[in-house]
């Protein structure tokens, strides 16, 4: 089985209060006395897409115990992402990328517009899934991660925000079963639904949790603990998820 611990939405921006969630959650994950097979980050690593803030991320993340795997978000800028964090040339495409694992394949999309807020998945983004799908075979189960998720959360600051064009999305798993499901972040809450008959699990934000409406008029708790996830996809292509949080 494949087993992912997961966080989102760091937000780092160069404050000590970015800074010290982070490196908490970071411990937590680092010191586990058992291992994960990887790391997950769904996006808005940085909170205004400055070169200084990817490198402050490739530090925080720079020494894990084990793969480290990203997508960008809403927040994330592409060249400065690729160069600082990711060490590769500056370019302004899509952040598109793949870890293949023994039991399955983490297929990390970009869902970021520039200069945007919602999210979409480009023509270029779908066209390597399918590639990438292609390429791995039928028998090797996939997880799509991006930041944006594709339905709505039932509160109006995420649901303003959403990716464009779920029904391109929902035809794309129709037409490929080994894709076992999607695993985002943006909302800043964790929650778990059905999407085009596959689960679809949102990660906890690093930088604050959402209220939700019946919880109060103030939408970010700011002092709620730092959230993650473990996420494990068994032989049989279920996708279990479990949510921690860091006092």
């Amino acid at each position: 089985m494949l087993v992912l611990a997961h966080i989102s939405d760091l937000h780092l921006d160069g404050s000590e209060r970015a800074t010290e969630r982070a490196e908490r959650v970071r411990d937590r994950l680092w010191d586990l006395p058992g291992r994960v097979d990887a790391l997950l980050v769904t996006g808005d690593i940085a909170d205004h897409g400055a070169e200084a803030e990817y490198e402050e991320a490739a530090r925080i993340l720079g020494d894990a115990p084990f793969p480290v795997l990203a997508c960008p978000g809403n927040h994330d800028s592409r060249a400065p992402y690729r160069k600082a964090l990711l060490g590769l040339p500056a370019a302004d495409g899509p952040v598109n990328g793949v870890r293949v694992f023994d039991d399955a394949a983490v297929l990390m999309c970009d869902s970021s517009i520039p200069g945007r807020d919602e999210g979409a998945l480009e023509e270029e983004t779908y066209d390597w899934i399918e590639a990438t799908l292609d390429g791995l075979g039928q028998e090797q189960r996939a997880l799509l991660a991006f930041h944006h998720p594709p339905v709505a959360l039932h509160h109006p600051l995420p649901d303003a925000y959403p990716l464009r064009e779920p029904d391109r999305l929902a035809a794309l798993l129709e037409r490929r079963p080994e894709i076992a499901g999607i695993i985002t972040g943006h909302a800043h809450t964790p929650a778990a639904t059905v999407f085009a008959g596959r689960p679809l699990v949102v990660g906890p934000g690093v930088t604050w949790t959402l209220r939700m409406p019946w919880e109060g008029e103030q939408i970010a708790d700011r002092d709620a603990p730092v959230g993650f996830a473990f996420h494990i996809l068994d032989d049989t292509g279920r996708l279990t998820s479990h949510f921690r949080v860091v006092m």
